[in-house]
């Protein structure tokens, strides 16, 4: 299957319960059994309701923006057609109260019909109703009649805003219509919608110019990216001139997700709405975000407004509608210097007098380069074969550190916090970072005063806690916790290298449960001993051989 779609018969239904279940709105009993839903809190006499509605398959709109400061009651029709006059006269009757209603219809002949008709019957019955029309599309400039696209979700929340407001239907009325007369709406898609049950036309490319009915565009479209895209939106929408013509106050822009985009193309598409018209001429920014979608149809549209102070309080003011996007103020991209670290990492470390500790040291960096072949050639099996140059890597600049004199052991905990903050950056990939962990405890542990057994401890502690391995799990623990035992019972350097090698050894009969090896058949590591491990062991061997 393509989709989670139920049938095209169930999809509307239970988009609906989905909504009922999850929102405060209700399903008002109609005689027809035609769902409309009402805002739970609704009361007829508290003020001018506000009402709205159409086809479905284009949630959230409309039930999605039953709320506080948005609509009163959602008349939502079946599939991309218009619902029954007799569903939006009940849903009239059910929420207007002598402040009367205003009901917002967006420009498509079904709704124009049905909605009007409704609202004349309303009237027969001694109700105050008003309409406004909504006709935000420009993508037909020729045509007598604009379609209403996602710029009507502008008006719904103007015209709740100032519902809530206490305002008259008169007042209401006539904001929804200035509203509605200044913005302008343009889509482009890459794809038409794929409606429940049916295959997608593959013969419909990237269109500018859809409505949200999956109708074709006004033409077609060569886009070979979002730069592409955004750019022939703003061209159609005549953006540079409005934003030269509004320029003392600005734009409100809306950029709605017709349904098909994942977020991350929203935010690239915003970026370039950003970029080419840029962030002076919008005073707000509503999206990316669906809004009034055309179910799974790849693209987005534009809607542009004058950002006027009737309609800036109106998008800045909260809703509990739970399809509305909060507006943003758009602006240049902001940074804040780093903190800056307190442990003076990059500082050299004092060498001691004899310079014996730091030719160990160097003794067990070089096993450790010596050994590349070997353990790439054991983590073949788990992967990607690279265990031997990871360690070498982290070798080589320790090696460096030593022989520029940067690194010495004279103070313990400063030398080990320095080969952490190096290990860090020189080895990448897990095996860095859990040593660099290690290491950083170690250093905190010396630092506070504890023996080298402790502070190893207190090390493979912290690289437990953030890498959620154990003993047994056939990694770099199952040669440094036997090591650390070993120092813990009073062994010196040999005993910990010995207990080490040990533990590696033992690595080949163990069932990978942590890291890259856990996710490779069982079968491909059986026999091998785990690379980190054996790097372990080679380098206390190295490292004992060279204190003796």
């Amino acid at each position: 299957m393509a989709h989670f779609h139920p049938s095209r018969d169930q999809l509307v239904p239970e988009v609906l319960e989905a909504l009922l279940r999850t929102a405060a709105v209700e399903r008002l009993e109609t005689s027809e059994g035609v769902d409309v839903l009402v805002r739970a809190d609704h009361d007829p006499a508290a003020g001018v309701a506000v009402v709205s509605g159409g086809g479905s398959g284009h949630e959230p709109a409309h039930a999605g923006y039953l709320g506080e400061g948005m609509l009163a009651a959602a008349v939502p029709g079946s599939l991309f057609a218009s619902p029954p006059v007799s569903a939006v006269l009940e849903a009239i009757r059910a929420v207007t109260g002598p402040a009367g209603c205003l009901l917002v219809i967006k420009n498509y002949t079904g709704d124009r019909l049905n909605f009007g008709l409704a609202a004349e019957r309303a009237r027969e019955e001694g109700l105050d109703v008003r309409t406004v029309l909504i006709r935000d599309d420009v993508a037909l400039p020729d045509i007598e009649q604009p379609r209403g696209l996602a710029g009507t979700v502008l008006v719904h929340k103007v015209a709740g805003h100032l519902a809530a407001q206490g305002g008259s239907l008169d007042d209401v009325a006539a904001a929804a219509e200035r509203t509605g007369a200044g913005i302008r709406t343009m889509a482009l898609a890459l794809t038409p919608a794929t409606l429940p049950g049916a295959e997608r036309d593959a013969s419909r490319g990237a269109e500018l110019g859809l409505g949200i009915h999956n109708e074709p565009g006004a033409r077609s479209a060569e886009v070979s990216g979002a730069d592409d895209a955004m750019a022939l939106v703003l061209e159609a929408l005549d953006a540079r001139s409005l934003a030269d013509e509004h320029g003392g106050r600005g734009l409100v822009a809306v950029l709605n997700d017709l349904g098909g985009c994942s977020p991350q193309e929203g935010l690239v598409l915003a970026r370039e709405l950003l970029g080419q018209l840029g962030v002076r001429p919008l005073a707000r920014l509503i999206g990316p975000a669906p809004l009034m979608t055309s179910l799974d149809m790849h693209g987005f549209s534009v809607t542009l407004a004058p950002a006027t102070e009737e309609l800036l309080a109106a998008v800045d003011a909260p809703t509990t509608a739970p399809g509305w996007a909060p507006a943003t103020t758009p602006g240049e991209p902001r940074t804040r210097p780093a903190g800056e670290s307190t442990a003076e990492a990059g500082d050299p470390a004092p060498t001691t007098e004899d310079g014996r500790v730091e030719q160990a040291v160097r003794s067990g960096a070089a096993a450790l380069t010596a050994a590349t072949e070997e353990l790439d050639a054991l983590d073949r099996a788990a992967g990607d074969a690279d265990a031997g140059t990871t360690f070498a890597a982290g070798a080589r600049a320790v090696d460096e550190l030593i022989g520029s004199g940067e690194l010495g052991f004279a103070d313990p905990a400063a030398a080990v916090r320095r080969i952490a903050r190096s290990l860090e950056t020189a080895m990448g990939g897990s095996s860095g970072v859990l040593l660099a962990i290690c290491s950083t405890a170690v250093a905190r542990a010396l630092e506070d005063g504890r023996s080298w057994p402790e502070a190893f401890q207190a090390g493979i502690a912290a690289m437990q806690h953030h890498g959620g391995a154990v003993e047994g799990d056939r990694t770099m623990l199952d040669a440094l916790l036997p090591a650390q035992r070993a120092l813990a019972g009073g062994g010196g350097l040999p005993e910990a290298a010995r207990a080490a090698g040990q533990g590696a050894e033992a690595t080949a009969a163990l069932t990978a449960k942590a890291g890259r090896a856990a996710y490779v058949p069982e079968a491909a590591t059986a026999g091998a001993q785990d690379a980190g491990a054996v790097a372990v062991a080679r380098f206390l061997d190295a490292l004992a051989s060279a204190l003796r």
